[in-house]
């Protein structure tokens, strides 16, 4: 290839990279996925790491425990390291789903690593023009956040399709993909009192009091802060931001706190509920502020309403939340209401 060839070749590269991650002036209209109902069904896709033949089956065991028909995607169990399949794998699973008529929701099996490798190659086109409910957390968090931004579709933070459905989470399930009402506050349920005890990091707490009102944003912080800087986290400006992590040291949680404020001017957003950070504790030896004074430092400065502990993040016992609505947060109180539909 002579050099003028592989200039112009490498320039319509560059423009096609620049088209694919561009980023809308503004934000899209808020979009509504259709709400389930017995009999639907119900993609399950793995757009992050390979799901091990037994938490597969407790995938399917779950959505069929919910009414649900769960389709397999066509490379669910194709393997790419520790990846389930390669990107293009993984993404033609994504789109095949969102394309299917046949399909009325689409449930990720389990988190893991590698849905943001796919941002950039998705087609948000076709996943505006064919809305469906969209349901995980942990590094789905890189999926919520995409879609919010990219096509304005309303996407659900809550147990990935492996996770264990206790009664609380199978409710709160129930109550917003299928009957699409929270007519009560959601309340940190109290299943972990007994936790709380002795783990700092199941132990509620209010860092600033008071009561904000806007959309709701947020996952994973460790993912947020993974994409900080690029064309795929919405604009926080008035959210309620919710965060959880779990297995990392006060330390890195602190690191990945600073990313985010020095990527946003965080004093604009209307308020932070934080989930329950599980195994995030100092250890036993060496130097280390604790989980609560780490969180206190990074935010009790922000003059919002600020709490943690409520109940989603890396455990059992699991509320959704939809994300891109309006809710209110209480942080003296640790509830969540929300405030306007979110699905049709």
């Amino acid at each position: 290839m002579n050099r003028r060839t592989f200039a112009t070749s490498l320039a319509t590269v560059a423009a096609g990279a620049t088209l694919s991650m561009a980023t809308p002036r503004r934000q899209p209209r808020l979009l509504r996925p259709a709400l389930l109902r017995p009999g639907d069904q119900v993609g399950l896709i793995t757009p992050a790491s390979f799901i091990e033949d037994a938490s597969l089956q407790k995938a399917v065991t779950n959505l069929e425990s919910l009414g649900l028909k769960p389709v397999l995607s066509r490379n669910i169990r194709e393997v790419n390291g520790s990846l389930a399949g390669t990107d293009a794998q993984r993404l033609a699973d994504l789109h095949a789903m969102f394309a299917d008529p046949a399909i009325r929701g689409i449930w990720c099996a389990r988190g893991g690593y590698g849905v943001s490798r796919l941002l950039p190659s998705i087609d948000y086109r076709l996943i505006r023009n064919n809305p469906k409910a969209l349901i995980g957390y942990s590094d789905i968090t890189a999926l919520h956040c995409a879609l919010l931004r990219h096509t304005g579709l309303v996407s659900f933070h809550g147990p990935v399709g492996s996770s264990t459905l206790t009664d609380y989470t199978r409710s709160h399930v129930v109550d917003v993909l299928f009957e699409g009402r929270y007519s009560q506050p959601i309340v940190r349920t109290e299943l972990y009192a007994d936790l709380a005890a002795t783990d700092e990091a199941y132990r509620p707490a209010t860092l600033r009091p008071g009561i904000a009102e806007g959309p709701l944003l947020g996952g994973n912080l460790t993912l947020l802060a993974a994409l900080a800087g690029t064309p795929y986290l919405p604009n926080p400006d008035g959210c309620i931001l919710f965060l959880e992590d779990i297995d990392e040291r006060p330390y890195r949680i602190d690191r990945m706190l600073t990313t985010l404020r020095q990527a946003w001017d965080m004093r604009r957003l209307a308020g932070i509920a934080m989930g329950i950070f599980a195994g995030c504790n100092p250890p036993a030896t060496g130097r280390s502020l604790t989980l609560l004074q780490t969180l206190q430092q990074c935010l009790g400065d922000l003059d919002i309403p600020i709490c943690y502990g409520l109940s989603f993040g890396h455990i059992d016992h699991q509320i959704t939340l939809p994300v891109g609505t309006r809710a209110r947060l209480d942080a003296s109180r640790l509830e969540i209401t929300l405030l306007e539909p979110f699905g049709n």
